[in-house]
């Protein structure tokens, strides 16, 4: 599957600009900088024969089958993206993520059956489950990144994650209280905290990552995708509001009944339809919000003060890209699935650099002791978004 590497061009070498050494010393020789782009060779007709025998196989099983899909998808993105000619691995045990699944399955299902079935004590159930699920969300943040981290190799090197419960209880806890007490102004500094424990935590083999980024950016985004929302919203509401005087204006000339006449129903459609639109907006402005921050936290990245990354891939193009996603998904019930995965991927993949002033092969291994995937069976089942 992963066998051969992309006939992708060698690193582009480059001289930096020589730096003063201090005093009078003149200057000391620059470091050549070797940019190596990051190709992805995942084919949609490939990817879409695992994908459709995952989705019958957990079917079958009842969902018992979702560790071995999780890994054998992980497998097949990591293993088709390549830097230096050499692709990632993902290297995760599916036995250890099913007993995560498990144990995160059954208090999912303790909660439903709870909320829906009302036994008795039911208040009780729900309000324990839900209340831990709160204060140990930090937690499983930290716990899935750090299994995520170390299940992740490239040039057989594992990758790392040394966070503490101490920093997520900060990132995740206070920062996201902050956000809510403020009614939201603190979410784009939230999103700074979380992003910059994410990467300052990391490591590729014994070199610590370093996060360049700046809180002002992510106020330039939130600022962005929250304009799109508003101005997008006062463009339907008007167009909204015309339509639907217009309608009534055309079934008062008709002498028809507004409540009930069959006009009616076609604006009660309408205001469907327009409903349905501030939801696709707001879909699409958080869409802007992830794909600016994915760009914006790549550029930041700097691993062992020799390599950096680099995006250049455009947020409203891979808004696009996202949007037409979901229609061709739509459209084919979900049969369209793999081919806009492969699709996603390949542009974000193509839009990535890594820049080194040294080889990648200098990069040494360290000590990698295993994870529980408890973290990451929750991140997963319940939908917690740890993404860029």
């Amino acid at each position: 599957m992963t066998d051969a590497p992309p006939t992708v061009p060698p690193g582009r070498h480059e001289q930096a600009r020589p730096v003063p050494a201090g005093g009078e010393a003149g200057l000391v020789p620059a470091p050549t900088v070797t940019t190596y782009p990051m190709t992805f060779t995942g084919q949609a007709g490939e990817y879409f024969r695992i994908w459709i025998v995952n989705s019958a196989l957990t079917i079958v099983t009842l969902g018992l089958y979702l560790p071995w899909a999780r890994v054998r998808q992980r497998q097949y993105f990591y293993g088709h993206t390549w830097v230096d000619g050499h692709n990632f691995e993902y290297t995760a045990n599916p036995l250890a993520l099913l007993r995560g699944y498990l144990v995160v399955g059954a208090l999912f299902l303790a909660y439903s059956l709870a909320l829906n079935v009302q036994f008795r004590g039911w208040e009780y159930v729900a309000g324990v489950i839900g209340l831990a699920y709160v204060v140990l969300y930090p937690w499983l943040v930290m716990k899935s990144l750090r299994f995520l981290a170390v299940s992740t190799t490239h040039r057989g090197l594992r990758f790392r994650h040394y966070g503490k419960a101490g920093g997520a209880y900060a990132a995740y806890g206070l920062a996201n209280l902050a956000s809510g007490l403020t009614a939201g102004l603190a979410l784009p500094w939230a999103w700074f905290m979380q992003r910059r424990y994410q990467v300052e935590n990391a490591a590729y083999g014994d070199a610590r990552a370093t996060f360049r980024g700046d809180v002002g950016h992510f106020y330039v985004i939130g600022l962005t995708g929250l304009a799109v929302a508003i101005g997008g919203g006062v463009l339907l509401g008007v167009g909204g509001f015309l339509l639907v005087a217009l309608l009534t204006g055309v079934l008062d000339s008709l002498g028809g009944d507004v409540l009930n006449g069959p006009i009616s129903t076609a604006t009660l459609v309408m205001i469907g339809a327009l409903y349905l639109a501030f939801l696709a907006l707001y879909a699409v402005a958080w869409q802007y919000v992830r794909a600016a921050t994915m760009r914006s936290v790549l550029n930041g990245v700097e691993i062992g003060g020799v390599v950096r990354t680099g995006a250049t891939f455009s947020p409203w193009r891979l808004v696009w890209i996202g949007v037409s996603n979901t229609a061709a998904q739509v459209l084919t019930l979900g049969l369209a699935t793999p081919w806009a995965a492969v699709r996603r991927a390949r542009y974000v993949v193509s839009g990535v650099q890594v820049r080194a002033i040294t080889p990648l092969d200098d990069f040494a291994a360290s000590q990698a002791p295993p994870e529980n995937a408890l973290g990451e069976a929750a991140t997963e089942l319940l939908d917690i978004n740890l993404g860029f």
